[in-house]
Protein backbone atom coordinates (compact mmCIF):
# COMPACT_ATOMS: atom_id res chain seq x y z
CA UNK A 1 0.00 0.00 0.00
CA UNK A 2 0.99 3.22 -0.86
CA UNK A 3 1.56 6.18 1.83
CA UNK A 4 1.14 9.58 -0.24
CA UNK A 5 1.61 12.84 1.55
CA UNK A 6 0.30 15.86 -0.38
CA UNK A 7 0.97 19.07 0.82
CA UNK A 8 -2.08 21.58 0.92
CA UNK A 9 -0.74 25.40 0.24
CA UNK A 10 -1.66 28.99 -0.80
CA UNK A 11 -1.87 32.19 0.02
CA UNK A 12 -3.76 32.54 3.47
CA UNK A 13 -7.66 33.24 3.46
CA UNK A 14 -7.38 30.69 0.02
CA UNK A 15 -10.03 28.21 1.92
CA UNK A 16 -7.06 25.06 2.42
CA UNK A 17 -8.31 24.15 5.84
CA UNK A 18 -12.05 23.56 4.94
CA UNK A 19 -11.20 21.66 1.99
CA UNK A 20 -8.91 19.64 4.05
CA UNK A 21 -10.89 19.15 6.34
CA UNK A 22 -13.78 18.09 3.69
CA UNK A 23 -11.85 15.62 1.50
CA UNK A 24 -10.26 14.55 4.66
CA UNK A 25 -14.29 13.30 5.94
CA UNK A 26 -12.96 15.50 8.95
CA UNK A 27 -15.88 17.79 9.15
CA UNK A 28 -19.45 17.75 8.03
CA UNK A 29 -19.60 21.69 8.37
CA UNK A 30 -17.97 23.95 5.93
CA UNK A 31 -18.70 27.11 7.12
CA UNK A 32 -17.48 29.03 10.88
CA UNK A 33 -15.03 31.54 11.70
CA UNK A 34 -11.59 31.72 10.09
CA UNK A 35 -8.93 30.94 12.39
CA UNK A 36 -5.43 30.99 10.66
CA UNK A 37 -3.45 27.75 10.43
CA UNK A 38 -0.03 27.99 12.52
CA UNK A 39 3.27 26.05 10.65
CA UNK A 40 0.73 22.93 9.60
CA UNK A 41 -1.72 20.30 10.51
CA UNK A 42 -1.38 16.83 9.30
CA UNK A 43 -5.06 14.88 8.55
CA UNK A 44 -4.29 11.32 8.15
CA UNK A 45 -7.18 8.95 6.44
CA UNK A 46 -7.56 5.92 3.62
CA UNK A 47 -8.65 6.54 0.11
CA UNK A 48 -9.22 4.65 -3.31
CA UNK A 49 -7.29 6.81 -5.75
CA UNK A 50 -9.24 6.47 -9.27
CA UNK A 51 -7.52 4.24 -11.16
CA UNK A 52 -5.35 1.98 -8.41
CA UNK A 53 -7.20 -1.27 -9.12
CA UNK A 54 -9.56 -0.96 -5.75
CA UNK A 55 -6.06 -0.47 -4.17
CA UNK A 56 -6.65 1.60 -0.88
CA UNK A 57 -3.81 4.59 -0.03
CA UNK A 58 -2.68 6.18 3.01
CA UNK A 59 -3.03 9.80 2.76
CA UNK A 60 -0.88 12.53 4.68
CA UNK A 61 -2.68 15.90 3.43
CA UNK A 62 -0.55 18.81 5.39
CA UNK A 63 -2.54 21.86 5.95
CA UNK A 64 0.44 24.33 5.71
CA UNK A 65 -0.59 27.69 6.63
CA UNK A 66 -0.27 30.82 3.93
CA UNK A 67 1.51 33.11 6.00
CA UNK A 68 5.41 33.75 5.50
CA UNK A 69 6.40 33.92 8.89
CA UNK A 70 6.43 30.11 8.33
CA UNK A 71 8.81 30.28 6.20
CA UNK A 72 11.64 28.77 7.41
CA UNK A 73 9.59 25.13 8.10
CA UNK A 74 8.67 25.04 4.62
CA UNK A 75 12.03 22.84 3.80
CA UNK A 76 10.77 20.57 6.15
CA UNK A 77 7.39 20.28 4.80
CA UNK A 78 8.29 19.65 1.62
CA UNK A 79 10.67 16.36 2.60
CA UNK A 80 9.49 13.58 0.67
CA UNK A 81 6.04 14.86 -0.30
CA UNK A 82 4.54 12.85 -3.01
CA UNK A 83 2.09 15.78 -4.53
CA UNK A 84 1.46 19.69 -3.74
CA UNK A 85 -2.37 21.07 -4.60
CA UNK A 86 -2.24 24.65 -4.56
CA UNK A 87 -5.56 26.51 -3.23
CA UNK A 88 -5.96 29.94 -4.11
CA UNK A 89 -9.23 32.31 -3.88
CA UNK A 90 -10.13 33.75 -7.89
CA UNK A 91 -12.18 36.46 -5.85
CA UNK A 92 -9.03 37.69 -4.34
CA UNK A 93 -6.89 39.17 -7.37
CA UNK A 94 -3.49 39.34 -5.53
CA UNK A 95 -4.08 35.03 -5.26
CA UNK A 96 -3.32 35.00 -8.83
CA UNK A 97 0.08 36.41 -8.95
CA UNK A 98 0.79 35.17 -5.03
CA UNK A 99 0.53 31.43 -6.72
CA UNK A 100 3.61 32.15 -9.10
CA UNK A 101 5.11 32.38 -5.41
CA UNK A 102 3.77 29.21 -4.17
CA UNK A 103 4.50 27.04 -8.07
CA UNK A 104 8.22 28.78 -7.29
CA UNK A 105 9.04 27.47 -3.60
CA UNK A 106 6.92 23.92 -3.16
CA UNK A 107 6.61 22.93 -6.59
CA UNK A 108 9.87 23.93 -9.36
CA UNK A 109 12.20 23.08 -6.23
CA UNK A 110 10.61 19.54 -5.98
CA UNK A 111 10.75 18.11 -9.28
CA UNK A 112 7.22 17.29 -9.47
CA UNK A 113 5.66 15.88 -12.60
CA UNK A 114 2.72 18.03 -13.32
CA UNK A 115 0.30 15.04 -12.69
CA UNK A 116 1.48 15.58 -9.08
CA UNK A 117 0.34 19.05 -8.59
CA UNK A 118 -2.76 20.55 -8.82
CA UNK A 119 -4.22 24.00 -8.51
CA UNK A 120 -7.82 24.57 -6.49
CA UNK A 121 -9.55 27.62 -7.61
CA UNK A 122 -11.71 27.68 -4.26
CA UNK A 123 -14.89 29.32 -4.49
CA UNK A 124 -16.04 31.10 -0.86
CA UNK A 125 -20.34 30.76 -0.33
CA UNK A 126 -21.52 33.92 -2.33
CA UNK A 127 -18.71 34.10 -4.76
CA UNK A 128 -19.27 35.76 -8.13
CA UNK A 129 -16.75 34.80 -10.21
CA UNK A 130 -17.82 32.06 -12.33
CA UNK A 131 -15.97 28.30 -13.09
CA UNK A 132 -14.27 29.74 -16.65
CA UNK A 133 -10.74 30.38 -17.25
CA UNK A 134 -8.43 32.34 -15.47
CA UNK A 135 -5.47 34.78 -16.40
CA UNK A 136 -2.61 32.24 -15.18
CA UNK A 137 0.78 32.77 -15.54
CA UNK A 138 2.35 30.20 -18.25
CA UNK A 139 3.95 28.13 -16.34
CA UNK A 140 0.57 27.40 -13.66
CA UNK A 141 -1.86 26.84 -16.90
CA UNK A 142 0.02 23.55 -17.86
CA UNK A 143 -0.85 22.15 -13.99
CA UNK A 144 -4.70 20.63 -14.10
CA UNK A 145 -6.49 23.30 -12.47
CA UNK A 146 -10.49 22.27 -10.79
CA UNK A 147 -12.77 25.05 -9.38
CA UNK A 148 -14.36 24.23 -6.10
CA UNK A 149 -17.67 25.09 -4.46
CA UNK A 150 -18.65 23.20 -1.13
CA UNK A 151 -21.93 24.66 -1.51
CA UNK A 152 -23.27 23.46 -5.04
CA UNK A 153 -20.79 20.85 -5.92
CA UNK A 154 -19.29 18.88 -3.38
CA UNK A 155 -18.93 15.74 -4.95
CA UNK A 156 -17.28 17.39 -8.07
CA UNK A 157 -14.72 18.46 -5.82
CA UNK A 158 -14.29 14.99 -4.53
CA UNK A 159 -14.02 13.03 -7.10
CA UNK A 160 -11.40 15.36 -9.00
CA UNK A 161 -9.46 15.00 -5.81
CA UNK A 162 -9.40 10.91 -6.30
CA UNK A 163 -8.51 11.07 -9.90
CA UNK A 164 -5.42 13.41 -8.73
CA UNK A 165 -4.53 11.38 -6.12
CA UNK A 166 -4.69 8.62 -8.67
CA UNK A 167 -2.20 10.47 -11.01
CA UNK A 168 0.12 10.43 -7.50
CA UNK A 169 0.07 7.11 -6.58
CA UNK A 170 0.77 6.04 -10.50
CA UNK A 171 4.10 8.20 -10.50
CA UNK A 172 4.79 6.86 -7.19
CA UNK A 173 4.59 3.74 -8.31
CA UNK A 174 6.28 4.30 -11.62
CA UNK A 175 9.38 5.94 -9.69
CA UNK A 176 9.24 3.14 -7.28
CA UNK A 177 9.74 0.91 -10.50
CA UNK A 178 12.21 2.99 -12.06
CA UNK A 179 14.11 2.63 -8.61
CA UNK A 180 13.56 -0.90 -8.51
CA UNK A 181 15.01 -1.53 -12.37
CA UNK A 182 18.09 0.97 -11.23
CA UNK A 183 19.14 -1.46 -8.68
CA UNK A 184 18.11 -4.95 -10.92
CA UNK A 185 20.76 -3.83 -13.73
Amino acid sequence: MFKAKILFVGPTESGKTVLANFLSDTTENVGGEYRPTQGARILEFESQPEGSDDKTCDVELWDCSGDFKFESCWPALMKDCSGVVIIFNPDVPSHLTEIETWHSMFISTQSLLDSQCLLIAHHKPGSEIEDGRLPLAPNLSKLPLIHSNLEEEPDDLRHAFYRYLGNVVKAMSESREREEMSIIT
